[in-house]
């Protein structure tokens, strides 16, 4: 049981890992755990079982004297708007975003939306539901349930100016996932000719797997986009909560570059502000916030530390390179469908094609694809790599990164597998080889 509680949210296979028994321990520990007093969201995505899991849930969570509102089957961002916009003392959103069908998975909040992970309670929920060390509740919580999409709707158009939208034509993948159900209740504010693909709510994932970031799982809507000679696309991830766009030559915006064109976007909007980057993404992104006077601050990898340090620094947005972006006015949190949204008006509102818009982040530096290794003892090939390049500047803020004059790598642990990830950029490809090279063999002389 012990193995399904992850850095940042619960996974495991349904059946032999996630039961109704331990669905229901789950609810009861999260209700006991969560410091406010008060109702509790519960959500879900559109896998076969998420219905049964948030069923024994929600049995945990009105045992314990909680209250809940089931919002029924929404984007995982739309859990921590309930959360957030209704006051609640947390939320929880049965998903296993983008995994194969045979899993599925429960990702926390607290109130206004803050994350629970491993360094913020969820280890201690995963304790008690281990020892099955429950309080004793003198009363049932009741459950009612509430359709917060039109509400959802008008939040996320609240980010920009839809009277000055010019019309557009889109594709959208949804990939069988949540933003099917979601994106049509957006589509009539938006005067975008929308060609839908994938829109129907399938928890087999019948025609790829919804995860954007993979390029396989990309090919039908760059097709899309180039036979129909579209202006952009989106692509959604299973549970809603991360978009990739893509421009009109049927080319991805990565996340390092997603995150400067949405700098960009805010710092223009709110002059000065801290703007937040993961320790991965590339230097676009941090000399973007800088070029238009903001200030830039570095963060470690996953959503909890950067939630944290959002609030820590007051900073108004903060980008991940895998496809995460956080809104300071959406409570800190992260939401695939806001960011896919700001990035269409900025295209509306430009004379340029997307692919000449963000032709500067993308030109300046040169990168890998994330790399991973399997390696069961990673703090000693990391020592390792660390000592071969002790001549240059280095920081452990997430894992190991290493700056060199014209780029950087990083290498940092997997929290919950054997792998090593190898992330590396520079202004020259032959300068990115050298040190990728050194990287490759170091790792593979050791393993």
């Amino acid at each position: 049981m012990e193995n399904i509680f992850k850095a940042y949210d619960i996974r495991g296979k349904v059946g032999s890992e996630l039961s109704d028994e331990v669905l229901e321990k789950i609810g009861k520990a999260f209700a006991d755990f969560l410091p406010n007093e008060g109702t509790v969201a519960v959500g879900r995505d559109m896998r076969p079982d998420s219905k049964n899991l948030a069923d024994n849930l929600i049995k945990g969570l009105v045992a314990q004297g909680r209250d809940v509102i089931d919002i029924g089957e929404v984007t995982s961002d739309m859990i921590y708007f309930a959360t957030g916009s209704l006051k609640l003392a947390g939320g929880a959103m049965i998903t296993a975003s983008h995994n194969p069908g045979e899993y599925n998975g429960i990702k926390l909040c607290r109130e206004e939306a803050k994350p629970i992970g491993e360094e913020s309670g969820l280890f201690d929920i995963r304790d008690a539901v281990i020892s099955s060390s429950f309080k004793a509740s003198s009363k049932t919580g009741t459950v009612s349930q509430k359709d917060v999409s039109e509400a959802w709707v008008e939040h996320v158009l609240n980010f920009i100016d839809s009277s000055s939208l010019r019309p557009l034509k889109i594709a959208v993948d949804a990939g069988n996932g949540m933003a099917g159900k979601i994106f049509p209740e957006i589509e009539p504010y938006l005067p975008f000719e929308v060609e839908e693909m994938y829109f129907e709510l399938d928890g087999t994932f019948p025609n790829h797997i919804a995860n954007p970031l993979e390029e396989k799982n990309i090919v039908d809507i760059k097709k899309k986009i180039k036979d129909m000679s579209l202006d952009a696309g989106i692509a959604f991830d299973g549970d809603g909560d991360r978009a990739v766009l893509i421009d009109e030559q049927g080319e991805a915006l990565s996340g390092t570059v997603m995150t400067a064109l949405l700098s960009e976007y805010f710092l223009k909007e709110n002059p000065g502000s801290t703007v937040l980057y993961n320790a991965i993404c590339g230097l676009a992104a941090k000399d973007t916030i800088e070029k238009n006077g903001g200030k830039a601050f570095r963060t470690r990898v996953g959503h909890s530390f950067i939630k944290s340090d959002m609030r820590k620094y007051g900073a108004i947005f903060a980008g991940e390179h895998s496809g995460h972006y956080y809104f300071k006015d959406n409570f800190m949190a992260d939401s695939g469908l806001i960011a896919a949204i700001i990035g269409l008006y900025i295209l509306s509102s430009s004379k340029m094609p997307l692919s000449k818009l963000v032709e500067p982040f993308r030109k300046a530096y040169c990168s890998i694809q994330e790399t991973n290794f399997e390696i069961e003892d990673k703090s000693t090939i990391i020592s390792k790599i660390a000592d071969e390049f002790k001549e240059f500047p280095q920081n452990d803020l997430d894992g190991l990164t290493v700056n060199f004059d014209g780029g950087w790598l990083n290498v940092r642990p997997s929290n919950t597998e054997p792998l090593i990830r190898l992330n590396a950029e520079a202004d020259k490809k032959e300068l990115l080889n050298k040190f990728v090279d050194k990287v490759n063999l170091i790792i593979n002389k050791n393993i």
